[in-house]
């Protein structure tokens, strides 16, 4: 068990949650009660699920020295040593070739969407991290390439506004997250991450709310899309508004007035209102778009 919990740590599965974006083509697609293309989005999550986990060890195994004086990152296995650097360079060979399996099995398209995501993460790691607004940017379109992923995997085509709603979300989380290591590092911020020298607090709360404004306009015009309305038979998505707005609003809040954001992924499975808002936006999606064929499925 001790094993097994040290693995998942390494791997940190918690972040797997971010690969969920790859689902979001099937059920804008319409294709959700299709058992095929389930199978397919499944197979494309874990792709990049174990891509993703392969891209935080080698990001680990870099950033040892500095994340060993870190006040949280400390704690992770590599840098605390439980796990050695050569077993973490095997991990990552590893988790690479089964990413790189289940993606060829997904088609070519796939795996070169898959490889592009792959260079994004790995040049984050070895240089862009290092460059004030791309490392950001780099990040934002790590999280474009997963929702780009689930279109291709079951082969439909993906609203070129959700795409652009998922960059403005994505450098949202980004941001917040650079907000929330300067809060937590404080005056010791620029040892562990050189970039964060050029970010502040103040700075960084007006890019919020430009970015987040984004990410709500973008996906209302996606909601009113006569492309989208025409696909999906229905002009009812802006119903599911109320929550992209709360969703939006609970997280600036958290990470503003409560110092979070520093790891998205824990915010996002931790704090039970927004747990709740993300259920109930991702339920009412699939009522309005799918409402009527389950009922005439169980009803005829």
């Amino acid at each position: 068990m001790k094993v097994l919990m040290l693995l998942i740590k390494t791997l940190r599965v918690y972040q797997w949650t971010k690969n969920f974006l790859v689902f979001a083509a099937i059920i804008f697609a319409g294709e959700l009660l299709n058992l095929e293309a389930i199978k397919l989005s499944i197979i494309a999550f874990f792709s990049f699920c174990f891509s993703a986990s392969s891209a935080y060890i080698l990001n680990d195994i870099i950033d040892v020295e500095k994340d060993r004086l870190h006040p949280e990152k400390s704690r992770r296995p590599i840098p605390s040593g439980d796990v050695s650097i050569p077993l973490a360079f095997f991990l990552t060979f590893i988790l690479l070739v089964i990413s790189l399996t289940l993606g060829y099995s997904l088609g070519i398209k796939f795996i070169a969407i898959l490889l592009v995501y792959i260079f994004l993460t790995v040049s984050y790691s070895l240089l862009w991290k290092k460059f004030f607004l791309v490392d950001v940017l780099i990040l934002a379109m790590g999280f474009v390439t997963r929702a780009i992923a689930g279109a291709v995997a079951i082969n439909v085509v993906f609203s070129n506004w959700l795409i652009i709603c998922t960059l403005f979300l994505a450098l949202f989380l980004g941001l917040g997250k650079r907000r929330g290591e300067l809060l937590l590092l404080k005056d010791d911020a620029e040892n562990h991450r050189a970039v964060l020298v050029f970010y502040t607090v103040e700075y960084l709360d007006q890019l919020l709310l430009i970015v987040s404004g984004g990410a709500l306009i973008t996906f209302t015009i996606y909601t009113c899309s006569p492309e989208v309305i025409a696909r999906l038979h229905t002009d009812k998505l802006y119903l599911s508004l109320p929550f992209v707005i709360y969703g939006l609003f609970r997280y600036l809040y958290l990470v503003r007035y409560q110092g979070e954001g520093s790891d998205p992924s824990k915010v996002l499975l931790s704090d039970k209102p927004i747990i709740l808002c993300v259920i109930l936006w991702a339920l009412t999606n699939v009522c309005i778009i799918y409402g009527e064929r389950i009922f005439h499925l169980f009803y005829t």
